[in-house]
C-alpha cells in the first residue's frame, strides 16, 4: 500500500526503481516529492535531479543519464514521465524507445540512481513483456482512489506528522464537508494542524469552524435541508452560493448530478449491490455512495422520479427560456419541498 511505501521512504529505505501508475494525481505527486526531498539535499537538486518526458525524449537518453555518476553528491534522482509504451493505447509515437536497453537496465540498475517512472494511466498493458519486467523489478505504487478506511488512515498520518490528533468523529466531518479530493483534504488538514498547534487536538467543532465547504458539499447540504423540509435553510445556502458568484446553471447541474446519484444508488442497493460494488459500477468514490445511500432512504421511488422530472424541466427552461436563471432554481426549490 502507498502509505507503507511512504513510511519506508521517510526512513531512508529507498529502492533503485519506482513505478507510479494510476489516476490519483495527488498520490503520484506526493510520492515523487517524498523521494526527491528524502534522497537529495536542497543544493544537490540542481545537479543531481532530472526529469524526462518520454513522449518527447527516447528512453535511451534518460538511461544514459541514469548510468552517469552523480555530480558533487552520492545519489541522483530521475523522473520519467508518460511511458506510453507501457499501455495498450494506440499512439503516433514521436520517438523510438530502445526497450531492450531499458529491460537490461531493470536487471542491473545503477546503484547511485533512483529511477522513478510516472505513468498517469488507469491501467497498464499487463500482456507486454516490458510491463511485466518493470513490475517485477520496481517498487510499485498504484495511485488509485483510497477507500474510506485508507483515506481516514492517511488523514490521521498527515495530522500525526505535525504532532496533531483528530478526536471522535472529526475526520468523518472533515470528509463530509470537503469530499474526497486529496489536494483539498491536504490543504484543510494542514490548516487545521496549524490552528491546533498548541492544543494538539482537532475536534468536530474546530472542523465545523475552519473547514471551507466545497461547492459540491454545499449542494449536498442544500439537499439535506430539502430532505428535512427546511426550505428556509436550503434557500439561505442557495443565496450564499449566488453571493459567491456561483453560476445558477452550475448549481442546477450539481443538484441534478446528486439526485441522479441518489436515484442510482437506491436502485442498485435494492438489486443487492454493496457499497463498494455500487462505487465501482458508477465510477465514483465509495464515501460519496455511502452519503448518497443515507439520503436515498429518505425518498420514495415516486418522489425521486418526480424530482428527476422537475430537474429535467428546469434544465430545459434554463437553456431555452427567457426566465431569470437564479429565480428558476428558487422556484425549483419550492417545488422540491412539496
Amino acid at each position: 500500500m502507498v502509505l507503507d511505501i511512504w513510511r519506508k521512504i521517510k526512513q531512508k529505505e529507498t529502492a533503485p526503481i519506482y513505478l507510479l501508475y494510476g489516476t490519483e494525481a495527488f498520490l503520484i505527486n506526493e510520492t515523487k516529492q517524498l523521494l526527491l526531498n528524502h534522497i537529495l539535499d536542497e543544493e544537490e537538486k540542481d545537479f543531481n535531479f532530472s526529469a524526462y518526458d518520454l513522449e518527447e525524449t527516447p528512453i535511451d537518453v534518460a538511461l544514459e543519464d541514469a548510468e552517469t555518476f552523480p555530480f558533487l553528491g552520492e545519489r541522483k534522482v530521475l523522473f520519467l514521465h508518460n511511458p506510453v509504451f507501457l499501455t495498450a493505447e494506440k499512439t503516433k509515437e514521436k520517438v523510438d524507445h530502445n526497450l531492450a536497453k531499458f529491460e537490461a537496465y531493470l536487471k542491473e540498475p545503477a546503484p547511485y540512481t533512483v529511477l522513478v517512472i510516472s505513468a498517469p494511466y488507469e491501467k497498464l498493458d499487463e500482456r507486454k513483456r516490458i510491463t511485466k519486467e518493470l513490475k517485477k523489478c520496481a517498487e510499485v505504487v498504484e495511485a488509485k482512489k483510497l477507500n474510506e478506511h485508507e483515506l481516514k488512515g492517511w488523514v490521521k498520518e498527515r495530522a500525526k506528522s505535525s504532532g496533531i490528533e483528530f478526536e471522535g468523529n472529526a475526520i468523518d466531518q472533515l470528509l463530509a464537508l470537503v469530499g474526497t479530493n486529496m489536494f483539498m483534504i491536504t490543504s484543510e488538514v494542514d490548516k487545521l494542524a496549524l490552528y491546533a498547534a498548541e492544543q494538539k487536538k482537532i475536534d468536530v467543532s474546530l472542523v465545523e469552524k475552519l473547514v471551507a465547504r466545497s461547492l459540491e458539499q454545499n449542494i449536498f447540504t442544500l439537499i439535506e435541508k430539502v430532505v428535512q423540509r427546511r426550505l428556509d435553510e436550503a434557500l439561505r445556502i442557495y443565496y450564499d452560493l449566488l453571493k459567491q458568484n456561483e453560476e445558477p446553471i452550475k448549481i442546477l447541474a450539481l443538484l441534478s448530478g446528486q439526485f441522479r446519484l441518489i436515484y442510482q444508488v437506491k436502485e442498485l442497493s435494492r438489486r443487492g449491490y454493496g457499497q463498494q460494488q455500487i462505487a465501482g459500477y458508477l465510477k465514483t468514490h465509495p464515501f460519496r455512495v455511502k452519503l448518497a445511500l443515507g439520503q436515498a432512504n429518505k425518498f420514495t421511488d415516486e418522489e425521486l422520479a418526480h424530482l428527476m422530472e422537475l430537474l429535467a424541466e428546469a434544465d430545459y427552461q434554463m437553456k431555452t427560456g427567457g426566465m431569470n436563471k437564479s429565480l428558476l432554481i428558487e422556484m425549483l426549490l419550492f417545488k422540491l419541498k412539496k
